[in-house]
């Protein structure tokens, strides 16, 4: 049953005087003008104890710089996390602030925020909100199974070729938050991101963050009438990351069976909820672990005992075939598996022996080839889109740009290059033809006044290639918090063949480990990589880790990072 509530109240005044259809009249004599705020409250989603709901409040009296919402239930209804707004509650009083980047509330503008809450019993629509004070008309508000004039409806449960052509794509607004508390931020804090689902409690949310229903729920909001695509990262394997320690996570190397029940299953029946059939969802399939089993494991010196033991066990094969499998059975989730990148995979050695791995393991546990709409390069790291200054077929004092310190033999200079040839060879170990490429561009650029502009000095083909090239890392395998680095190109759909995508799968201004040891209860290790007065490893060919000083965990906000990206941004903000 509907339970919509809307009640007329012209101002303080008429409130006072006026009942009933004395109200009704009054809002008749004196028109929508005097109405000095309006409410939407929507319940979007409810379960035995809990629901989501939505707001929206627009504002037609004088502009403000800062604003308080007020309303009180009728029933024990609690809020629990909430988001684009500061919650409290007292009693069955809630108080809904602004955040620091949604203050302004200009006469005729509208601002939303939603949150997750707990009931007993009903769980009755408030009848009464207040805008600073002042009574709201409530407009419209509704129930779970009335969901308003703007539900996007079903979705056709057909796969498009390229989720990101003609959509929107999600803006997370914890990340945006985030971001335009910065300053100058505002410039980038609409950028749509990647939510990361890292370990069983952020399903739900934790910590007070937006949980996976949250942030659907918050993409329904955002889309409209139009396509929407939501990204989101899907990262809790056991033995996560067994070539470093930072991002390390909760589950032990023979803890698939949990991976999958608490892990992957909550997680594909929130996605196979027909509420959100008309959403694109976009997942990103277990950053830096099939790439681990290629060049950090066996007998290579790049390898490491805990890869090693995952290579044996098989539960990196088995996770993300039953991931690959479960989520592949919604018809609006496109999965895309984690590539590495070209400074990872690019040389001979490891090109191809990682494309058939990935063949391996997307027929593993159920799963078929497809269950997988593409791949993803350069997650959570820096390598250039394009080394435009020099390319890999240029010989310089009778040497192939292969044999320069920086390039080492490997076979591509760019991640553009890489991802394009990759494709082809991922079609040729039995991936369908049509599959497409995401390229992580959201620390790639490399801009600011230390960007080349064109090669270096013909000497050698070292000073040519050091001189030109793009990145600016020490090594092309430092991975954490670089030094240097900047915004590469914002996110966009189709950017050249075989990419359906430049993505921002990693948001910038999350660090990527930190520089000293920080006890946690996240799981996440010290990693040296992260320090910058290390001097490396053979991972790295022993060289220094290039990373930034003051880092804070994995994940984490660090500020000074955030600052750097902004300033080295190419294309510049």
């Amino acid at each position: 049953m509907s339970r919509t509530r809307t009640a007329i109240l012209a101002s303080m005044a008429l409130v006072a005087g006026a009942t009933g259809a004395a109200a009704a009249a009054a809002q008749a004599d004196v028109g929508i003008a005097a109405i000095p705020c309006t409410v939407a409250y929507t319940v979007q989603n409810q379960w035995s104890t809990g629901f989501t709901a939505a707001v929206t409040v627009t504002n037609n009296s004088a502009a403000k710089s800062s604003w308080a919402v007020k309303w009180a239930y009728a029933g024990n209804q609690q809020v629990s996390s909430g988001w684009n707004a500061k919650f409290t509650q007292s009693g069955t009083a809630v108080t809904v602030a602004n955040e620091t980047y949604n203050g302004s509330l200009a006469t005729g503008g509208s601002v939303s925020f939603g949150f997750n809450g707990s009931y007993s019993g009903t769980n009755a629509v408030p009848t009464t909100f207040t805008l600073d004070g002042v009574t709201c008309n409530v407009d419209g508000g509704t129930g779970p199974t009335d969901p308003g004039p703007t539900d996007p409806g079903p979705g056709t449960g057909t796969r498009v070729d390229n989720p990101y052509a003609g959509a929107k794509v999600y803006v997370n607004p914890e990340w945006s938050a985030n971001a335009a508390a910065e300053p100058g931020g505002s410039r980038i804090s609409s950028q749509p991101t990647g939510v990361w689902l890292d370990r069983i409690a952020a399903i739900n949310g934790t910590g007070g963050k937006m949980g996976l229903r949250a942030h659907l729920d918050a993409a329904l909001q955002q889309k409209g009438t139009g396509e929407m695509v939501v990204q989101l990262v899907i990262y809790d394997l056991p033995g996560r990351d067994c070539a470093a320690l930072a991002s390390n996570g909760e589950l032990g190397p023979t803890e698939i069976d949990k991976y999958k029940t608490q892990f992957i299953d909550p997680i594909a029946a929130i996605l196979a909820d027909s509420k959100y059939a008309g959403l694109r969802i976009v997942t990103t399939v277990e950053i830096d672990s099939l790439p681990n089993l290629v060049t950090n494991a066996g007998s290579r010196p790049t390898a490491t005992p805990a890869c090693n033991v995952m290579k044996a066990n098989g539960n990196y094969i088995k996770g993300v075939g039953y991931a690959l499998g479960k989520l592949g059975d919604v018809p609006n989730v496109y999965n895309y598996i984690d590539a590495g990148h070209h400074g990872w995979l690019g040389w001979d050695d490891n090109f191809a022996p990682a494309a058939d791995l990935f063949k391996q393991a997307a027929t593993a546990e159920g799963a078929t080839v497809n269950d997988v709409h593409g791949f993803i390069s350069n997650t959570a790291n820096y390598s250039a889109l394009k080394e435009t200054n020099f390319t890999i077929n240029d010989t310089v004092a009778g040497k192939s740009v292969r044999e320069s310190k920086w390039v080492d033999w490997n076979r591509y200079t760019d991640e553009l290059s890489f991802a394009q040839a990759f494709r082809n060879q991922l079609v040729t170990a039995g991936f369908p033809s049509g599959i497409g490429m995401l390229i992580d561009t959201s620390r790639n650029g490399w801009g600011g006044t230390a960007r080349p502009t064109g090669p270096g000095a013909s000497t050698s083909v070292d000073t040519y290639v050091e001189g030109g090239r793009i990145d600016r890392r020490i090594h092309v395998g430092n991975w954490c918090n670089q030094a240097g680095a900047g915004l590469g190109e914002r996110p966009k759909a189709a950017p050249a063949a075989g990419i359906d995508a430049y993505v921002w799968m990693k948001p910038p201004g999350e660090s990527d480990g930190a520089s000293s040891a920080i006890p946690n209860d996240e799981g996440k290790g010290f990693d040296r990589m992260c320090d910058p007065t290390y001097t490396g490893n053979p991972l790295n060919n022993n060289h220094m880790s290039g990373a930034l000083a003051n880092s804070p965990l994995a994940g984490h906000w660090f500020s000074s990072q955030f600052q750097e990206l902004m300033r080295n941004a190419y294309p510049a903000l």
